[in-house]
């Protein structure tokens, strides 16, 4: 999965020579916490954020009149605040480093760079939340099953070919390694809707076979817009 299949292309950027003001309006104009910000050529050379509006405006206990407020303010640039060193992730690089990059920063999102170093996307938590969606199946239900496997070779198969036997179609499957447990991982198996008693009886056999953490039928249906 590349961020660039997945980041949102549409994006606002300021020079560094427009006025904080213009960026405050912008972002709240558009509820965005994080402009980018280029040269003439577009090439990234910074970013601002609703922080550092914030730490720059003057204090509302200030004496100054609402006239010199508003001069003061007008006089303040996008370079004069402006975040230089800025954390970004490439095109071509996977949506799980840009994942890893937000969590490890605390951050909400990032630009994304082609090779010349030109803004063209920014990738969100709200784009990585897309990603999980898509990649789960989940907006079609069925069934998602936990099982705790060995991490010896052909463990996974066993539950592949089990599945496969008792006529069960799978949606999707993804592998957890939880921390100080090198013997063994998690996998999450999602599986289409079966007929009930055909439902029961793979259950059954997951359970007698292999060490099921959980079973959980998935209905979003008239939860999403």
């Amino acid at each position: 999965m590349l961020v660039k299949h997945w980041m949102t292309k549409d994006i606002i950027t300021l020079t560094p020579d427009r006025s904080m003001m213009k960026a405050a309006k912008i972002m709240k104009d558009k509820v965005i916490s994080r402009l980018p910000i280029v040269d003439d050529d577009g090439v990234l050379v910074g970013i601002i954020s609703d922080r550092d509006i914030k730490e720059a405006s003057p204090s509302k206990a200030t004496t100054l009149d609402m006239h010199e407020l508003y001069y003061l303010l007008s006089e303040i640039k996008i370079k004069d605040i402006m975040t230089r060193k800025v954390l970004t992730v490439s095109i071509e690089d996977t949506v799980e480093k840009a994942a890893v990059i937000m969590d490890e920063n605390k951050i909400g999102g990032v630009p994304v760079v082609d090779a010349d170093n030109k803004c063209v996307g920014v990738i969100t938590t709200t784009d990585v939340f897309k990603v999980l969606i898509n990649i789960t199946g989940v907006l079609h239900g069925g069934i998602q099953m936990g099982i705790a496997l060995s991490n010896k070779a052909g463990s996974l198969s066993r539950v592949v070919d089990f599945l496969k036997d008792n006529h069960a179609r799978m949606m999707s499957v993804l592998t957890s390694y939880e921390p100080n447990q090198d013997n063994t991982r998690q996998v999450f198996i999602r599986i289409q809707d079966m007929e009930k008693s055909e439902l029961n009886k793979l259950r059954e056999g997951i359970a007698e076979n292999f060490e099921l953490l959980y079973w959980v039928r998935d209905s979003v249906h008239g939860l999403t817009s």
